[in-house]
């Protein structure tokens, strides 16, 4: 175990960095994950654990892996560095897993996200997504960074359950044509269908920007629009929101009795 007092440390340094600074992040292909909570989920699902900082007083997991590097710093000192006013007395680093679009698709349902901006409703997302079982969370360009801090910990852990991809429209149509999953858009337009009258048990399903909604190109290449029925008074619902039902729709049939 090491002991760090500096602010000027190159550690401390590097972690303000990572937790500030987007493309930092992904040069270095670490992100910075804060609380015991997701310490204990990072462990349980076999994340790429490096680093530990914690604060004088606690005590790390008697079953951490010997590989990650361990630092006790004061508690000024951890709070001047985490990414959150009250920190929760450590915080870890975790490799970045792979982004890129696989090549296969091994499931039936996924949730894609276009042009989602805020990192609290792409973490809710995620989290959400993993609870309805779905296979998977697909980020268009655009979104919130799905590795900063604040959207690490909106997922309270499914970060480390469900895999999430980046790429690119062109991309993402090419991969769902070949595997015969259809692409769904969440929008008004004349094929518009209730989602009540909808088989989402083998598709993609997109969810369009807070202020925008679903692009036109994004439109284009959607085999179908989906519809959730509300009120007459209330004109849309929040991303996260829009997301929830359409994962509950897709989860119709998951969970028996």
């Amino acid at each position: 175990m090491e002991k760090i007092t500096s602010r000027t440390n190159p550690l401390i340094t590097h972690i303000r960095k990572l937790a500030a600074d987007r493309k930092y992040r992904r040069a270095q292909g670490q992100m910075v994950c804060e609380g015991p909570k997701m310490l204990a989920e990072a462990m349980k699902w076999g994340a790429d654990i490096q680093v530990l900082v914690f604060q004088e007083g606690y005590a790390p997991p008697a079953d951490l892996p010997k590989s990650v590097r361990q630092v006790q710093v004061p508690a000024d000192l951890l709070k001047a560095v985490a990414p959150t006013e009250t920190p929760q007395k450590v915080l870890f680093l975790c490799g970045i897993p792979s982004r890129a679009l696989p090549e296969t698709l091994s499931g039936s349902r996924y949730l894609v996200l276009d042009g989602l901006q805020d990192p609290g409703n792409v973490g809710t997302i995620w989290r959400t997504a993993d609870a309805f079982g779905a296979d998977g969370l697909i980020l268009l360009p655009g979104c919130a960074e799905p590795w900063s801090p604040k959207t690490l910990r909106s997922t309270m852990g499914a970060a480390f359950r469900l895999p999430l991809w980046e790429g690119s429209l062109e991309g993402l149509t090419a991969l769902l044509a070949k595997e015969g999953i259809p692409l769904y858009a969440t929008a008004l337009r004349e094929d518009t269908a209730d989602i009540r009258d909808m088989d989402l048990s083998r598709a993609a399903v997109v969810i369009g920007s807070e202020g925008k909604g679903v692009s036109d190109a994004v439109l284009d290449a959607s085999a179908r629009t989906i519809k959730i029925p509300m009120t007459e008074k209330c004109e849309s619902l929040n991303a996260a929101s829009a997301g929830t039902v359409v994962l509950w729709q897709m989860s119709q049939g998951t969970f028996p009795r």
